[in-house]
């Protein structure tokens, strides 16, 4: 069984080193997808035994994940194990999702920072967090999940499983694409306890989407259009739902 963890970075100079330090006490198989980060970072990187793929300019954080899951693709690994690094995702619950692997029950393994077994270290931002509760609901009343966490990057793929799917968001509403597409090709979803922390409540995700409702509709509107690629698969019902606010 091959795991690979792919951690996708940008202007991470602050936590890159220490967070690969810590990743590589549970695995020598590391890829780093620099989106284009213009601090330190890059020559943090050449310092670091961790293969890298390097955006020249910042892409997105669906274009980093859809890198990595080419790149498992292609040199044969089995799974992908995807986590942030800005300390937010602990490289110490790593083992926890190797655990998970091992059961061979699911085809995603998903954190969870909102399980009642879950550890509370910070709480998000009030709108991080109600954006979050809002389209996780959705998520879940139209697609017939029971998520607790749609937005959560630490996961557990299956590389075969990652092969079916037709990934081209290239930003922040990729787990809206991602959602549909893993339904509707009927993966296997598992979700799984992570600690809950926040340590930069002022985080930007760029341009627009800084202000909350402009996030949201456009989570919505990516979520709508997904959810029409596979109309003969959730129903007209499902669509006109999914525009509705909540």
């Amino acid at each position: 069984m091959r795991i690979l963890i792919a951690i996708p970075v940008y202007n991470e100079e602050r936590y890159v080193t220490k967070v690969l330090e810590q990743v590589r006490h549970y695995s020598s198989d590391i890829l780093v997808i620099d989106d284009g980060s213009t601090d330190q970072t890059p020559m943090l990187l050449a310092q670091q035994p961790v293969d890298v793929i390097r955006h020249a300019v910042n892409r997105g954080y669906g274009q980093s994940m859809g890198d990595a899951f080419r790149w498992s693709s292609c040199y044969g690994y089995d799974w992908v194990i995807t986590m942030d690094c800005d300390e937010q995702h602990e490289p110490a619950s790593l083992p926890m999702f190797f655990d998970a692997i091992k059961k061979d029950d699911a085809d995603i393994i998903s954190g969870s920072r909102y399980m009642s077994d879950s550890r509370s270290e910070d709480l998000p931002p009030a709108d991080r967090r109600h954006i979050n509760q809002i389209i996780t609901k959705q998520v879940n009343e139209v697609l017939d999940l029971k998520l607790t966490d749609g937005f959560c990057g630490f996961k557990a793929y299956r590389v075969s499983a990652m092969n079916k799917l037709k990934l081209t968001e290239q930003g922040y509403a990729f787990p809206l694409q991602f959602w549909v597409q893993a339904v509707a090709n009927e993966l296997v979803i598992r979700e799984v306890p992570i600690s809950l922390i926040y340590n930069d409540p002022n985080r930007s995700f760029g341009g627009p989407l800084n202000d909350a409702e402009k996030r949201l509709e456009h989570y919505r509107q990516v979520f709508a259009k997904e959810l029409k690629q596979h109309a003969d698969r959730f129903g007209c019902a499902d669509l006109c739902s999914c525009n509705g606010h909540s």
